[in-house]
């Protein structure tokens, strides 16, 4: 039995699909504008595990995964306008940068990943069934949704109404017959992106693009609904009241839930503090940092329960990589065997990914190989896609950097590592003269060492005997 906590109700309840052979989950996706940082892959990851858990559970065939992608929104106007470049090249571009970056944090592609621009149709539909059953107005070109039409607002975040204006930015303008009421349609000038309406060339609000796109793909009523704390409210807010008064009685979301933001070593990231910094930078190193590998990152997300605060720290980057170093040596030549039922019966009390984590541990202590390999790809760990980086070390400068070529066997690698480390402290040592005949013999093995920067290269993709190897190092 699933247990989730339903951010609506704020309890952790028995998850209960709808339709057990098609469960279903919208998750909020990236704007496309810019490169993801670091804290927009804590959703992407979170609801990841919750897709691989609801997978396991019910069949791969058996969950539907949405999450979307807003490529109209005034932040790409403003980039476009900035750099000179089309619209849609902007939108195109950094769209292709975050499923390469969430691809390289091991997680799998959603069911369905809509762009907000393929579904305009679907977003005047709803606009103009929410003008006609008189939750939403027209004024001036624009078509704003009438909060107080909804008697059940603000049931999502607790507030009130009045709190709710006090506590937020609300945009004042003439033609609201409302300060809380909220656009669904807006007009647009010649030079930004605009479709034909009723209501005059305009383009949709942020709010509509999700309730339209999980009403499309997902039906009028579906099981979970995630997303950062961050959008609690308004967005997940108003998502609630437009779906709702669009398709009385429907309910749409059955469950709502809600990953806790990221700082970075205690502090709010931050661009002003220099702790601001992208998915991409990790993973390809910056500011004189080594490169971070993908299956690391997400270990260290992992961590940390989704509803709890996360803390990037390097401390927990290094334990991470020794961690998954000594789980990857001890199961690489290891079939996945049984997920144990302990483990999931950890991972499904609200996805407690920190006792899922215990539980690896436990596993690997024991010698429970096959079982480890299993219970860790459920958190999408130890996988065959993430797999080479982890003959790899990136540390300090001092110490090398390990590269196996394809690691055919485990021998090969083995030996590969302890011929590296070798090389290394020969190097270390001074010992040139017996660095480089080392280096010579291998050579004419097929087997090729060399440095990159800091890192020590041992290439086996021409080798001529695997059995060479052991020879090099007696």
């Amino acid at each position: 039995m699933i247990r989730l906590r339903n951010s609506m109700t704020r309890q952790v309840e028995d998850f209960v699909p709808h339709d057990p052979g098609n469960v279903r989950m919208y998750v909020c996706g990236p704007t496309v504008y810019d490169r993801a940082h670091i804290g927009n892959a804590r959703p992407a990851i979170v609801f990841d595990v919750l897709f691989r858990l609801l997978r396991h559970v019910y069949g791969a065939d058996a969950v539907t995964y949405v999450r979307n992608i807003t490529d109209v929104d005034d932040k790409i106007n403003a980039r476009a306008a900035e750099t000179g470049r089309p619209i849609r090249d902007i939108s195109d571009e950094t769209m292709g940068w975050y499923l390469e970056d969430m691809a390289a944090l091991g997680n799998l592609t959603p069911t369905h990943q809509p762009r907000a621009t393929d579904w305009i149709g679907a977003m005047k539909d709803m606009i103009a069934s929410l003008i006609e059953k008189g939750h939403a107005y027209e004024a001036e070109g624009h078509v704003l949704f009438s909060v107080a039409s909804c008697a059940e607002y603000g049931r999502l975040s607790g507030r009130s109404v009045e709190d709710m204006i006090a506590g937020a930015r609300v945009e004042v303008a003439p033609y609201k017959r409302d300060p809380m009421d909220f656009v669904l349609w807006k007009p647009s000038a010649d030079d930004i992106p605009g479709w034909d309406s009723p209501w005059g060339r305009g383009r949709p609000g942020w709010h509509i693009e999700c309730s339209a796109m999980a009403h499309e793909l997902l039906g009028e009523s579906f099981d979970i609904h995630g997303g950062g704390s961050d959008l609690k409210f308004p967005h997940h807010e108003n998502e609630i009241a437009q779906s709702a008064c669009a398709h009385p009685g429907a309910g749409f979301a059955k469950v709502w839930m809600h990953n806790e933001m990221l700082q970075v070593e205690g502090k709010k990231m931050s661009k002003s503090l220099g702790n601001f910094f992208t998915v991409r930078d990790l993973l390809a190193g910056h500011d004189g940092q080594p490169p971070v590998p993908g299956e690391v990152i997400r270990l260290v997300f992992l961590g940390t329960h989704y509803r709890e605060p996360m803390d990037w720290t390097d401390r927990k980057r290094s334990e991470a990589e020794s961690t998954l170093k000594t789980w990857r040596r001890a199961t690489e030549a290891v079939e996945p065997g049984e997920v144990p039922p302990e483990f999931l019966e950890v991972l499904a009390d609200d996805l407690n990914t920190p006792g899922a984590i215990a539980q690896l541990h436990a596993l690997h202590s024991a010698g429970a190989l096959a079982e480890l390999r299993a219970a860790a790809e459920v958190l999408g760990l130890l996988g065959d896609t993430l797999a080479q980086w982890h003959w790899r070390r990136h540390e300090e400068v001092r110490d090398p950097v390990f590269v196996f070529g394809d690691g055919r066997t485990v021998g090969q690698t083995t030996s590969a590592f302890r011929l590296g480390e070798h090389w290394q402290d020969l190097r270390r040592k001074k010992d040139f003269v017996s660095a480089d005949a080392l280096r010579a013999e291998a050579a004419s093995h097929g087997i090729e060492l060399r440095t990159e920067g800091a890192a020590v290269v041992v290439d086996l993709d021409r080798i001529d005997d695997p059995e060479n190897l052991e020879g090099l190092l007696r």
